[in-house]
């Protein structure tokens, strides 16, 4: 009975190593993911006994094995016996912060790090301390890296002693011959000094970041790139001052980077280092060498720093706004207008309406308006559509008296243009101008633009127009359809044009979707009853697609009395197209 006891207590872990050794990979990824039911089967003795040294001694395996295995081990504790054990997994954790897959190494340093914080400080000195220093000082670059991952967990809880030991450490992870290790101290120098002390930061910490900052060895600029955010967060920790005295020349070099990589990221996160450094630094500095950005050679770079212009402005304290704009920033983004890069144009358009707040009615007036009007007109529709979506900053601002005078002739200029597909974006992006201007005034002055393109030469411009009135309807609502719209669209019916008559049914289709069964009944199906006789079959037989599409939303009485008469004499018609469809709606009747 004894013997039956130990040998089903043995189970879990025969069953664990001929699944680990078998030769389906997703069998072996499947008995990792098990690993929390095996460590319950076995209990928190056996478990640290038994299945972590097997674990630490035996696995060599797939990457994606080895990443499971490495956040099982993250979640752990509680399965080995609680913190006071914590420090059994930091075995085979370590292993797997050596190999060679950068994913498993980036999986088993997050595990490491939530485990630490289930650490005593004894236990941080006594088990997490030394492993940290021998994967600083292994041979192969894997570990080193691994290692820069977790001093900031590590160092507030050890004494001074070994505080000053992991310093002069990290500082040789910092000038290590190795660009992957010199990236991993760059990406984490940043958390690693919210945790030294002040003194050691200014002292020690600073001057190692600078020379990440300036990592001209082998001229690796993934380092230096890797610094920018570094030195931002570091910047949030000191004094106006010390930054100017400390930072500043650094945040300068990468503004003027000879790699374009770098200038991108000061670009990207410029907005995070003006708020770092504060207001007196930003005007003093900082807005030269954003404006700087603005101008950049490279087009991502003003792509990105032109993203930025709106945040950046809003952020200038009020009393300096205009006096940094208008000297500054205005000049660069007079030049961003006529940019040859598309993105960067529509970059800028996302933004520059959200500078008419900023400047008011008098600047907008005089320095927006054309750059608007100049970005409206541009070839490329994404540029056309961010300036369209953010009228209404500009309306608020000089109102729509204003913007009528000046922005709406080019856009009625643009829906009358001779390139259909020029016509075709002004009808997408309609509904948000309506939205945006309002019935009264969309009624007066571009209501009768969505008319004209339901008769439009191209059927791409009459399809996107119906389309278009459906958007309309759901905007303003059904009782400006019936006074507006629905009476228009259904005296088309009478067009000697028989596609102008297809429209109107085209037209019903997408009307039906928005309209209440009542004003179907009442209005469009007399309309679409008419057009059963008409001569020309390709009307008749959408006649039968239009009457198939609204049955389920008509009562029985008119299905019965108007519907089926008409699809019943449609079905005996001479052309097989309209027999076919008049068939197929004729179905749905019953």
């Amino acid at each position: 009975m004894a013997a039956t006891s130990e040998d089903d207590s043995l189970y879990p872990i025969a069953v664990l190593i001929d699944e680990l050794r078998n030769e389906d990979t997703q069998l072996r990824l499947n008995s990792i993911k098990k690993l929390s039911t095996i460590a319950l089967a076995l209990g928190v003795e056996r478990t640290r006994a038994e299945l972590i040294p097997f674990l630490t001694d035996t696995i060599e395996d797939e990457d994606e094995v080895l990443w499971a295995l490495a956040e099982q081990l993250g979640n752990f504790i509680p399965l080995v016996g609680g913190p006071e054990y914590a420090s059994c997994l930091l075995p085979p954790l370590e292993n797997l912060a050596t190999v060679e897959e950068t994913v498993v190494r980036e999986k088993a340093t997050e595990s490491l790090r939530m485990i630490a914080g289930d650490h005593s400080p004894a236990d941080i000195e006594k088990h997490f301390a030394p492993l940290v220093k021998r994967l600083s000082q292994g041979d192969w670059f894997t570990s080193r890296t691994s290692a820069c991952g977790l001093y900031a967990v590590c160092y507030p809880h050890v004494s001074v002693a070994l505080k000053s030991e992991l310093r002069m450490m990290f500082k040789c992870l910092c000038t290590d011959d190795t660009p992957m290790v010199r990236r991993a101290a760059a990406s984490k120098i940043g958390e690693f000094a919210k945790v030294v002390e002040m003194e050691h930061l200014k002292g020690e910490i600073i001057p190692l970041f600078n020379s990440l900052a300036n990592d001209e060895q082998f001229s690796q600029d993934s380092v230096r790139l890797l610094a920018v955010e570094a030195g931002i967060t570091i910047a949030g920790l000191l004094t106006e001052s010390d930054i100017e005295t400390l930072l500043l020349p650094m945040f300068r070099s990468a503004a003027s980077d000879k790699s374009w990589r770098v200038r991108f990221m000061i670009a990207d996160k410029f907005i995070d280092l003006q708020t770092a450094v504060g207001p007196t630094i930003t005007k003093n500095h900082l807005v030269f060498h954003f404006s700087g950005l603005l101008k950049d050679v490279e087009a991502e770079v003003r792509a990105s720093a032109a993203n930025k212009i709106k945040e950046f402005c809003t952020n200038l304290p009020a009393d300096i706004q205009e006096a940094v704009i208008m000297p500054n920033i205005l000049p660069a983004v007079k030049e961003l207008v006529c940019d040859t890069n598309q993105h960067v144009k529509a970059a800028l358009a996302s933004v520059i309406m959200g500078l008419s707040p900023i400047m008011g009615k008098d600047n907008t007036i005089q320095h927006l308006l054309p750059l608007f009007l100049i970005l409206l007109k541009d070839e490329h529709s994404d540029v056309r559509l961010n300036i369209i979506s953010n009228l209404d900053s500009v309306n608020k601002v000089i109102g729509i008296h204003q913007l009528s005078q000046s922005l709406l002739p080019a856009i009625v200029e643009l829906a009358e243009d001779p390139k259909w597909r020029v016509r075709l974006a002004i009808i997408e992006h309609m509904p948000l101008l309506a939205e945006q201007l309002g019935v009264e005034f969309f009624d007066e002055k571009l209501n009768s633009l969505c008319m004209s393109w339901l008769v439009d030469g191209v059927f791409a411009i009459r399809s996107a127009a119906t389309s278009n009135l459906k958007r309309l309807v759901s905007i303003f609502g059904l009782e400006w359809a019936q006074n507006t719209v629905i009476t228009k669209v259904l005296s088309m019916a009478r067009d000697p044009n028989y596609l102008h008559r297809m429209t109107t049914l085209f037209a019903i289709n997408v009307l039906a979707e928005v309209c209440p069964p009542d004003v179907i009944a009442k209005f469009m199906v007399p309309v679409i009853a008419n057009l059963a006789a008409d001569a020309v079959p390709n009307v008749r037989f959408n006649v039968a697609k239009t009457m198939a599409l609204i049955v389920p939303s008509l009562d029985a009485h008119t299905v019965e009395f108007q519907i089926k008469p008409c699809l019943t004499k449609l079905n005996e018609d001479e052309d097989m197209d309209v027999k076919y469809f008049a068939e197929e709606a004729l179905v749905l009747c019953h």
